[in-house]
């Protein structure tokens, strides 16, 4: 026996794994080459970059993945992963994709909703932001300095660790990242006061397709116009944010209150349509409709969740002389902090401590699918009958309405990306959820949200017919792989951006002509489609 062979049970099998693990690959060595050359030598980018050979890379990978249909042994693995905590280790990341021939995809939260930020059909790699979530509050100046790598949630910490007057409109869901959220819009319960968090951006620092770094003065207005809100990842690396903060009260006030259709549901949701929107602008009233069995029965529930800017007196007042029907009492008003707003907002106990916003995991990954839609006009209450049998017909399924008015119908519709503006009553988004496997199962709740979606069609927004990019879904149409055509981007791009789509593609063609920044629903490179059609 060799002395190798009389070695080799002696070693640990972990040992053995790492051993093997760290077994010379050229390319892996070529690829760590190139983006050691292109990195700030003191901070190693070997020490962040992951292998699917390496331990380290499936939990990476799994860590900030919140959809579950883009966690199967045949869903596409990144070629390898960076962490950055360096903006040269960005850099580096787009000048060896290029070298390489990869495409780039950047997560800040994971809650894209179908993927995107994770997956692609093409060699490819993740940039994942989760070690850049610095947060510096400036309460002289009222401002936040935000990486893109941050969560809501610690935004929110971060602002109430120096401020119980301060606040920021943004979402509801405090694990989701800074960066896709904000690039899409930011939608929240403060909306209707302060307008989205895009409203309330005051700079960015990116690094381009070229590698530059940059910030607002140094990018131009254009391309600080497409970020907030035409979806960042479409041109270049955000790498954080300026914001302006806003002013909340010491105290506000939440309700959450629940009728089915037995305690006339039906007739507060069609008076909340004619109301919501046009209430005072501190009161922002969500309604979640959903199928329920009561009594071994089918029935709708529709939970009224609400936030007011102000103490409970006031809002009583308000209720009695806006939406009576929902027959708000005192007991059912709770005042706050608004920090601690937040918290109930996301279905905590409200003796929940604030710290929980610093947990940057979900507690339940599951199979989901959403779509979104915007209406105009009331829907008659015979309508929402037939809508909500058609619920209860198809199973699992939930509608969130979301309010608009207020600030939203004060802002122009050019002003950034995110077009939907004045003329919306409410927001919808459809929503299905579920926790068992298989392709069968998925194509069965697939195949419901797409058929109520489809019934929907006479009562929300047409020509077109709108969404909400930060709901992303690609069933409204997907650039093929390589570069796509103006044509084929607009069939997705005017349901997001209506008019605005055509100004965000002459930014894109302005500051990334090759297309290096594309993805399945990225704004598309006139010059670079120009060019491939020509050969």
């Amino acid at each position: 026996m060799s002395a190798t062979c009389a070695i080799l049970p002696f070693v640990p099998i972990f040992l053995l794994f790492l051993l093997l693990a760290a077994a010379s690959n050229p390319l892996q060595d070529s690829y760590l080459h190139c983006l050691s050359l292109h990195s700030e030598p003191s901070l190693p980018i070997s020490t962040i970059t992951y292998f699917p050979n390496t331990p380290s890379f499936q939990p990476i990978l799994e860590s900030y993945l919140r959809n579950l249909r883009f966690n199967s042994t045949t869903t596409p693995k990144p070629s390898f992963i960076v962490t950055p905590t360096h903006v040269s280790h960005i850099q580096a990341s787009i000048i060896c994709c290029k070298k390489f021939g990869l495409e780039l995809r950047i997560r800040s939260g994971g809650h894209d909703y179908d993927g995107l930020s994770y997956v692609s059909q093409v060699p490819f790699i993740i940039l994942d932001m989760f070690l850049m979530r610095s947060v510096a509050v400036n309460l002289e100046d009222e401002t936040v300095w935000v990486d893109s790598g941050a969560t809501i949630g610690e935004l929110y910490y971060r602002i109430a660790e120096k401020s119980k007057i301060h606040g920021f409109p943004a979402g509801v869901c405090p694990t989701v990242g800074v960066g896709g959220h904000f690039s899409g819009g930011g939608y929240g319960n403060l909306m209707r006061r302060f307008g989205l968090s895009v409203d309330n951006i005051l700079d960015a620092r990116i690094v381009d397709a070229n590698g530059n770094f940059l910030d607002r003065k140094s990018m131009g207005e254009d391309l600080f116009w497409a970020i907030r809100g035409g979806g960042g990842a479409s041109f270049g690396v955000v790498v954080s944010w300026k914001i302006n903060l806003v002013l909340v009260p010491e105290v506000v006030t939440v309700f959450r209150v629940e009728k089915t259709l037995e305690q006339g549901a039906t007739e507060i949701v069609h008076q909340w349509q004619h109301v919501a929107d046009k209430v005072h602008d501190g009161l922002f009233i969500r309604v979640v409709v959903s199928p329920v069995k009561r009594k071994g029965h089918k029935t709708i529930r529709a939970k009224f969740n609400a936030l007011f800017l102000g103490n409970a007196e006031k809002l009583l007042s308000i209720m009695n002389e806006s939406l009576p029907e929902l027959g708000l009492v005192d007991g059912q008003c709770k005042e706050m902090s608004w920090i601690d707003s937040t918290l109930f907002w996301y279905n905590y106990p409200i003796v929940t401590s604030i710290d929980v916003l610093l947990e940057r995991q979900s507690k339940s990954e599951k199979f989901l699918k959403r779509k979104s839609d915007y209406v105009q006009q009331p829907i008659p209450r015979i309508d929402l009958e037939g809508i909500w049998q058609k619920m209860m017909e198809l199973g699992k399924l939930a509608l969130t309405f979301n309010p608009y008015g207020g600030r939203m119908s004060e802002i122009s519709e050019m002003e950034t990306p995110f077009p939907h503006r004045v003329g919306n009553i409410y927001k919808i988004q459809y929503s299905v959820n579920w926790k068992e496997e298989g392709i069968d199962v998925a194509n069965g709740y697939l195949d419901q949200i797409r058929r109520l979606y489809d019934f929907m069609n006479p009562y929300v927004s047409k020509s077109p017919r709108g969404s909400y990019l930060n709901y992303r879904d690609v069933d409204l149409g997907a650039n093929g792989k390589g570069n796509a055509s103006y044509a084929e981007a607009s069939v997705w791009g005017e349901k997001y951006f209506k008019g605005n789509f055509d100004r965000l593609v002459e930014v894109k063609t302005l500051v990334d002509p090759s297309n290096f920044f594309r993805y399945e629903q990225s704004i598309p490179s006139l010059a670079s489609w120009t060019s491939v059609a020509s050969e």
